[in-house]
């Protein structure tokens, strides 16, 4: 025996995806993101919250992209 489950494995739960992508958010020094909030359903991620500039509405779902098992990003940052 292999010890592998199986793709089964590769799932990452979806408490474990929200608190990667916050803290991806977060440690990302180039985005202040106010009043974040991070809601992940089956591997789909909804942003919301404020952001200074269109293009850290862009980068910060390129940055919740990058998190183990997100599956897509619904974008709900808004500009302040």
């Amino acid at each position: 025996m292999s010890g592998r489950a199986g793709p089964v494995a590769e799932v990452v739960d979806d408490a474990t995806i929200t608190a990667g992508v916050r803290a991806a958010i977060d440690g990302d020094q180039s985005l202040t993101v106010s009043d974040l909030g991070v809601d992940t359903r089956q591997g789909v991620v909804q942003l919301s919250g404020f952001v200074g500039s269109a293009d850290s509405v862009a980068a910060a779902a390129s940055v919740a992209r990058t998190v183990k098992g997100v599956r897509s990003v619904r974008n709900d940052l808004r500009l302040k």
